[in-house]
């Protein structure tokens, strides 16, 4: 019995040894298999991928609902007609990515490296990208509205036909922009630097230009009915054919008359001292 029992219990260690052995090596080769995984794979597995490197990927059309890519490199990825929304790219570097058409509403983009991204006809309204790098940026036709863009660098950007609406660009550095027919209705540019931007055929009405720089700015056949000029720099700035209806210019330096070419107002549009408006008819409307 002593014997019988000794060897059933050498058995027992070696079929317990045996199952353990089988359970180490299952995950090893799971682990394996994770440690193997590309980010690229990650991504699509789990929608997290926060500080990975998928720089020259192609991920057009991808779909992924908050995806968490913060701190990730994305530099010169496809990722037209992806849909992002409430995804997290604070922080990405998303230098000359290819973003046209791709939905990023809600998006979290704040502080991201964004020199020349392509964001043609790209969804943003209501994201954040405060503090961006958006150089040279591409926002042709763009939508932002209320997303919120204070301190962004827009230098040279192009938003031609961007519609921003409610967009708050307070403290922007947007020298030389070009917001060309743009839709700008309640925008904020508080305390913005826009020295020679172009506002050809904006819709400005009741935009906030307190304090901006508009050092040099052409308006042309622009509405800036109600807008807030309060305290802006205007030198050198054109105002041909534009319309100031109930616009508040009270404060603002620099303005000269006579480059108001055509330019019309109302009895509740406040202006300098020294400055006079003809007043605004439904003709004038009808020639911008």
């Amino acid at each position: 019995m002593t014997i019988f029992g000794a060897s059933f219990a050498r058995q027992a260690r070696r079929a317990k040894a045996s199952a353990a052995a089988a359970a180490m090596v299952a995950l090893l080769a799971a682990t394996g298999s994770a440690l193997g995984e590309s980010d690229l794979e990650r991504l699509k597995r789990s929608g997290d991928c926060a500080g990975c490197d998928l720089r020259l990927s192609e991920l057009r059309g991808l779909t992924i609902e908050k995806a968490q890519l913060a701190g990730a490199n994305l530099r010169e990825t496809d990722l037209k007609e992806a849909s992002l929304i409430g995804a997290n790219l604070a922080g990405a570097d998303l230098r000359r990515t290819e973003l046209e058409r791709t939905d990023l509403t809600g998006a979290n983009l704040s502080k991201g490296s964004m020199r020349g991204v392509d964001l043609e006809k790209a969804i943003l309204a209501g994201a954040s990208l405060a503090g961006a790098d958006l150089r040279n940026a591409d926002m042709v036709e763009t939508n932002l509205v209320d997303a919120g863009l204070q301190g962004a660098d827009l230098r040279q950007a192009l938003l031609i036909r961007a519609i921003a609406s409610g967009a708050d660009f307070s403290k922007a550095k947007m020298e030389g922009v070009n917001l060309e027919r743009a839709n700008l209705m309640s925008a904020t540019f508080a305390g913005a630097r826009l020295p020679n931007a172009d506002f050809d055929r904006v819709s400005a009405v009741g935009a906030d230009f307190r304090d901006a720089d508009l050092t040099g700015a052409h308006f042309s056949s622009a509405d800036l009915t109600g807008a807030n000029l309060s305290g802006a720099r205007l030198d050198g700035a054109l105002m041909r054919r534009t319309r100031l209806v109930g616009a508040d210019l009270s404060g603002a330096s620099g303005l000269d008359g006579a480059r108001m070419v055509g330019a019309c107002g109302d009895a509740t549009t406040k202006l300098p001292d020294g400055i006079a408006l003809k007043t605004c008819s439904d003709m004038d409307d009808k020639d911008r």
